[in-house]
């Protein structure tokens, strides 16, 4: 397994979608193509933002496909191959490593939500670990999955030298740090900016931001400040950033960070079905999000 490092900044990018309701490669090459001028670190392509649940297998192929001949050899393409079952989940990393993916990550599965527990994870994983053309990023989403991952769960799984890493979306710093104590050479990525700040100084090494989707550069210079010790001017950025963060993750979602995406410069349209649109009373709040963030002028 080759070695790779997940040092930096990655936005888990969205898929764009045109008006008939199909992926849009066009914009998608477009968007990575803005994206490639910012010093992000790679791409994370169908992840949560990418509304990965809603694509079917085609879709996800051939996503994959575009983002890869779109993104440079130089910068990582990570690719979200999770699954409910772990030989899906394995079928589809397979498929990703065959298409030119550097690295797979993968959520907790959580349909069957009583019996996914420590063992559960333990042979999802270490059967991935096992296989696996692609080295492996555990992705800790328990506000989507419903399975939050022990630290003793991922301290375990983090002797494969298969398994790399972990985005860490709960924001839970003292687990975040339990972890990093006892393998420190294991790689965790802050899983939002809104709490990259504490995760770097615990020792996590980047984050896969949703924010980078629209400040990739204020999200890399938040990175850089940490890296460098400038930890006043790194702790006033990311106290800035919060209002814009929170507003296109856990308060409007992907149709939120969607429309900004518009307001910005980028490609973002709509989300697919059943996720909805805006009202005119959430645009409000996202747009003074986004001045609050100094993304956008008053």
């Amino acid at each position: 397994m080759k070695q790779v490092s997940l040092a930096g900044i990655f936005p888990p990018i969205t898929t764009p979608f045109d008006a008939n309701g199909a992926v849009a490669h066009d914009k998608l090459i477009a968007n990575i193509a803005r994206w490639r001028q910012t010093p992000l670190a790679g791409f994370c392509v169908l992840g949560t933002n990418g509304e990965f649940p809603y694509l079917n297998d085609s879709e996800k192929l051939e996503v994959l496909t575009t983002a890869r001949q779109a993104i440079p050899r130089e910068k990582l393409l990570i690719a979200g191959t999770s699954c409910e079952s772990t030989r899906g989940t394995l079928e589809l990393t397979e498929q990703a490593a065959k298409i030119g993916a550097d690295v797979a990550i993968v959520l907790t599965p959580g349909y069957f939500k009583a019996q996914m527990d420590a063992q559960a994870m333990k042979r999802h994983y270490q059967e991935l670990a096992a296989h696996s053309p692609l080295p492996i990023i555990l992705y800790n989403m328990p506000a989507c999955s419903g399975v939050d991952l022990a630290p003793e769960t991922v301290i375990e799984l983090a002797q494969s030298p298969a398994i790399i890493g972990m985005k860490d979306s709960s924001g839970n710093v003292v687990k975040a740090g339990a972890v990093i104590r006892v393998v420190p050479a294991f790689q965790v990525l802050a899983g939002s900016a809104s709490f990259l700040y504490p995760f770097m100084l615990l020792g996590a090494v980047g984050g896969v931001c949703a924010l980078a989707n629209i400040a990739p550069l204020e999200c890399c210079q938040l990175y850089q400040l940490i890296k460098e010790g400038r930890l006043e001017e790194a702790r006033q950025l990311q106290l800035q950033l919060i209002p814009a963060n929170t507003a296109v993750t856990a308060r409007l979602g992907i149709s939120g960070l969607k429309k900004a995406m518009d307001w910005l410069g980028f490609y973002g349209g709509s989300a697919r079905l059943p996720l909805g649109p805006l009202d005119q009373s959430q645009e409000a709040v996202l747009r003074q999000a986004l001045v609050d963030s100094k993304l956008t002028p008053a």
